[in-house]
C-alpha cells in the first residue's frame, strides 16, 4: 500500500518534463506582468467609466436608462484601459529595444496606416477639396 500512495509524499509542486528546471522562465513570469497590467487597467478604466458616466448623466433622473448608460461607460472604459495596458505590457516584455523600439514601431504603424487611409480615400478627399474651393 505504500507504493500506491507514494505520490502523495512527493514534494514537487508541478509535473516537469525530464531535465527541465524547477524555476520559472521569462515566459511564465510575463504572465504575471501582463495579467497585472490588464487587471490594473480594468480597475482604473472602470473607475474612470463610472466618473464619466455619472458626469454625462447628471441631468437624468435615476432610472434604467441612466443605469444602462453608466454601465456602458464602465464596461467600455474598463475594456479600453485593460486592453491598452495589457498591450503595453506585452510590448515592453517582448521588446528588446525597450520604449524606444516600441515608439519606432508605433510611428511606423501610424505612418503605414495613414498612407493606407489616404490611398483608400483619395477620390473622396479630392471631391471634398473641390467642393470647399467653390
Amino acid at each position: 500500500s505504500t507504493v500506491i500512495f507514494s505520490y502523495l509524499n512527493d514534494t514537487d509542486e508541478f509535473i516537469l518534463p525530464t531535465g527541465a528546471n524547477k524555476t520559472r522562465g521569462r515566459f511564465e513570469l510575463a504572465f504575471f506582468t501582463i495579467g497585472g497590467c490588464c487587471m490594473t487597467g480594468a480597475a482604473f478604466g472602470a473607475l474612470n467609466g463610472l466618473r464619466l458616466g455619472l458626469k454625462e448623466t447628471q441631468n437624468m433622473a435615476w432610472s434604467k436608462p441612466r443605469n444602462v448608460q453608466i454601465l456602458n461607460m464602465v464596461t467600455r472604459q474598463g475594456a479600453l484601459w485593460a486592453n491598452t495596458l495589457g498591450s503595453l505590457a506585452v510590448g515592453l516584455r517582448g521588446s528588446t529595444g525597450g520604449v524606444r523600439g516600441i515608439a519606432r514601431g508605433g510611428i511606423a504603424g501610424l505612418t503605414l496606416t495613414g498612407l493606407y487611409a489616404l490611398y483608400n480615400n483619395w477620390e473622396h478627399m479630392k471631391g471634398s477639396i473641390a467642393r470647399q474651393s467653390l
